[in-house]
């Protein structure tokens, strides 16, 4: 089965930053999704799945289009309001017509009953008269007009109230926290079920998702795969050398805030961008050496630290854009790895699976790819991806797997939005790509090709 990521939660606190949504590719989606389905020779159903976001009562169609009608009816009764205010005033202004018109009945009396001698006398207080309600006129015309449009609105808020109904009586007869908790029920069951999914061959990379502007052209940030659901911190490493200082945020949300909740200030200096967090240690190559550095965040400490036997540091075997990128640490949903270049290899790529606790080699791959030509690489299911370039135009051009000592070349395009890549790095997790893009953080989205174990299978 195909499945792309859940970046979703990630997207919603990049558009809640302020950011630009027509600068993304990515759209989020209501609920899970299944785009197509067909069957392998096997007679496995396979399909395309996008994951959702955590909580999906809040996208449902029902429930936002009866939002958005209380809404409009909520603002059509402060219009009314507005309108009675002002048809209260108009009224003021007919009562004092009225008594005006009174006083001029009264007056035509008078007249009628001494038109010789007071004649003048009535006919300009008349006059007068006539002049003091010459500005009611327009008065009367507004009231008129106030009146149709209220009974205008009445009757249009009638009709919502119809429509209204007839939401509530679609959705039926559950109230808001059955609803909510049958959707947590069934997103707990869609969860299990995507951890059925054996590894899965990328097929499309797309994005960038853009998570904030901040730092130098160069550096490193990232989450920890093996983290816990609610455990979201983010840790963030600006430029490639001469710096000791990491620091921390305890969400994504806080990391485009700038709510920074730690600072750790390591051992050593380190050396590139490709550092990574596993587990709950940073892993990161010591500056002008080729020794790798197990530091624990909880423990504020080294906890192991080997040299990567052969291994060229320093600009030997760099990246293109080099910034002492030689060793690239990194990993997958099978665990940690090293990816370097030795000159026993010729300069080409050599990958080392890595024991988290002691950073042994447990077990290494020679491919035949120069080190020197590659933009960026990562690792998705024990396969190794290679991009080549790290400017405009770059795609993912080299594959190889450990699982079969293969490799292809592939064509893979994706858009280096800011035209410099620094850091590309795999999250397993939230099947996603971390990058640095030119001062840019910036994730882009996978998908992947996967077959669906079945208990028939095992």
């Amino acid at each position: 089965m195909q499945a792309t990521s859940n970046l979703l939660n990630l997207l919603l606190l990049s558009l809640l930053a302020g950011l630009d949504p027509s600068k993304t590719q990515i759209s989020p989606k209501e609920g899970w999704q299944v785009y197509s389905s067909a069957q392998d020779p096997d007679g496995r159903c396979i399909c395309t799945v996008v994951a959702p976001e955590q909580n999906l009562c809040s996208r449902d169609a029902k429930s936002r289009q009866l939002r958005q009608l209380l809404e409009k009816v909520q603002n059509m009764s402060q219009s009314i309001e507005v309108l009675n205010l002002r048809t209260q005033r108009d009224f003021q202004y007919v009562l004092k017509m009225e008594t005006q018109m009174k006083g001029l009945k009264a007056k035509f009396r008078q007249i009628e009953d001494d038109r010789k001698t007071l004649m003048t006398k009535h006919f300009q207080e008349l006059k007068e008269k006539m002049d003091e309600l010459l500005p009611l006129i327009p008065v009367l015309e507004q009231y008129k007009t106030d009146a149709k449009l209220i009974t205008q609105f009445k009757e249009e808020i009638r009709n919502l109230s119809a429509v209204l109904t007839g939401i509530q009586e679609e959705i039926g007869a559950y109230d808001y926290e059955e609803l909510h908790q049958r959707v947590l029920s069934l997103e707990t069951r869609l969860r299990d079920c995507m951890k059925k999914l054996t590894c899965g061959k990328l097929m499309k990379i797309t994005g960038p998702i853009t998570i904030k502007t901040s730092g130098t052209r160069f550096g490193a940030w990232m989450t920890d795969p093996l983290a816990s659901e609610k455990n979201n911190r983010v840790w963030y490493m600006d430029s490639y050398t001469n710096n000791k200082i990491v620091r921390e945020y305890k969400s994504i949300a806080d990391f485009v805030s700038g709510a920074e909740s730690r600072t750790y200030n390591l051992p050593f200096k380190w050396a590139g961008t490709n550092h990574v967090v596993y587990n709950g240690s940073l892993y990161f190559n010591k500056y002008q050496s080729n020794i790798i550095i197990k530091y624990s965040f909880d423990m504020g400490r080294v906890l192991a630290q080997r040299s990567l036997e052969y291994a060229g540091f320093h600009n030997v075997y760099p990246y293109t854009w080099g910034g002492f990128s030689d060793i690239d640490l990194m990993a997958d949903e099978i665990g940690l790895w090293a990816v370097y270049a030795t000159n026993q290899n010729a300069g080409n790529i050599v990958i080392s699976q890595l024991n988290q606790d002691t950073l042994e080699v447990m077990k290494s791959w020679s491919t035949g790819y120069p080190k020197r030509s590659a933009g960026e690489s990562f690792m998705i299911c024990g396969t190794l991806y290679v991009t080549n370039s790290h400017l405009t135009g770059a795609k993912v051009y080299y594959s190889y797997s450990t699982k079969t000592s293969t490799y292809e070349y592939t064509d893979i395009p994706f858009h280096n939005q800011y035209f410099h890549i620094s850091m590309l790095d795999y999250n397993a997790r939230d099947r996603a790509l971390y990058a640095w893009n030119n001062g840019h953080q910036v994730l882009f989205n996978v998908t992947l090709f996967h077959i669906i174990k079945t208990e028939d299978d095992t």
